[in-house]
C-alpha cells in the first residue's frame, strides 16, 4: 500500500488546489486565477490583479461596502480588497481548510472566513446581508441557477454581484462537437449542461432576481493570455502540479481556437 500513499502524497490536497509558485507567484497570499492579460502585462500576479480589478470596477466596489469574497483561494484577492479598496467589513468563503488556516494567520483583520461551498451559503449564519458579493474565476465550476439561488438571499436590496462564467457562442454544435466538449469541459470540472448562450444566460440571471446585467467577453485576454503565458515559461520539473497547469493552458487554447466557448465577466444588481 506504500505506493498508494506515495501517489496520494504527491496529489494536490484539494481538486482546486494550485501550486502558485509554478505559475510565478511566491507570495504568502498567492494568486491562483487565469489572469487578465494585455500587451502591458509583465507577470502572473499582475495579470491576476487585473482580473480582480476588472471585477471590482464592474460592481463599483467602494470602501464602505460590506463585502463577501467567494472561493478566495490563498487569499490574494482578500489582501487586494484590503490594500487597494480599504474594505473594512470583509468576509470570505473557501473550501480548502489549509488556505483558510493560512489566511487567518496572515490576514487577521478579515472578519470571518467560512469553510463551506458557495452553493450552500444558507448554512452560514452571516451577521447581516452584503452590499457586494464577488467570485473570481470559480463560479463556472457550478450550476449557475444553484449559484444565483445561493447568493441572492445574502445580498442587500440593490446589492451587487460580480463573477466569471463560461458561455456558448451563438454557433450551434454538431454531435461530434458536443461529444468533444463534454470531455473537454469535464476535464476542467465544468458540466456541459451548465453552459448557456448569452441570451439564455441573461434570462436566467434576471429570472433569479437580478437586473442591470452586464456580460463582458474576456476570452482573448483571459484564455488566450493564460495559454500564451504558460507556453512562454520554461518547462519545470515534471509532476502532477505541472501537468495540471499545462492541461489547463491547453484547454484554454482549445477553447480559443474553436471559438465555441466564451469566458465572460458578469455583473448584476439584486432587485
Amino acid at each position: 500500500m506504500k505506493w498508494i500513499q506515495a501517489i496520494q502524497h504527491k496529489l494536490p490536497q484539494h481538486k482546486y488546489a494550485i501550486n502558485a509558485k509554478i505559475l510565478g507567484d511566491t507570495a504568502e497570499c498567492a494568486w491562483t486565477n487565469l489572469g487578465y492579460w494585455d500587451d502591458a502585462t509583465s507577470s502572473y500576479p499582475q495579470a491576476c490583479m487585473q482580473l480582480a480589478e476588472h471585477l471590482a470596477q464592474s460592481v463599483q466596489l467602494k470602501r464602505s461596502d460590506r463585502v463577501l469574497d467567494l472561493g478566495c483561494g490563498q487569499g490574494a484577492s482578500l489582501r487586494y480588497w484590503l490594500d487597494h479598496y480599504h474594505i473594512q467589513d470583509l468576509e470570505a468563503v473557501e473550501l480548502q481548510q489549509q488556505c483558510i488556516s493560512n489566511i487567518q494567520k496572515i490576514l487577521p483583520q478579515i472578519i470571518a472566513i467560512h469553510h463551506q461551498s458557495f452553493l450552500n451559503l444558507n448554512e452560514i449564519l452571516f451577521r447581516q446581508p452584503f452590499d457586494v458579493v464577488m467570485c473570481i474565476d470559480a463560479a463556472y465550476h457550478s450550476d449557475l441557477n444553484s449559484f444565483l439561488h445561493s447568493v441572492h438571499p445574502i445580498l442587500n436590496s440593490k446589492g451587487r454581484l460580480g463573477f466569471h462564467y463560461l458561455m456558448w457562442s451563438d454557433h450551434v454544435l454538431n454531435s461530434k462537437q458536443k461529444l468533444k466538449y463534454r470531455g473537454l469541459l469535464k476535464a476542467a470540472d465544468v458540466k456541459f449542461e451548465n453552459l448557456k448562450n448569452q441570451i439564455h444566460l441573461q434570462q436566467l440571471i434576471e429570472q433569479s432576481g437580478f437586473e442591470q446585467v452586464q456580460i463582458q467577453d474576456f476570452s482573448v485576454n483571459v484564455l488566450a493570455g493564460f495559454s500564451r503565458y504558460i507556453a512562454s515559461r520554461p518547462k519545470g520539473k515534471r509532476g502532477l502540479d505541472q501537468f495540471k497547469i499545462a492541461m489547463t493552458a491547453k484547454l484554454c487554447q482549445a477553447l480559443i481556437d474553436d471559438g465555441l466557448v466564451k469566458y465572460v465577466q458578469i455583473s448584476a444588481v439584486k432587485i
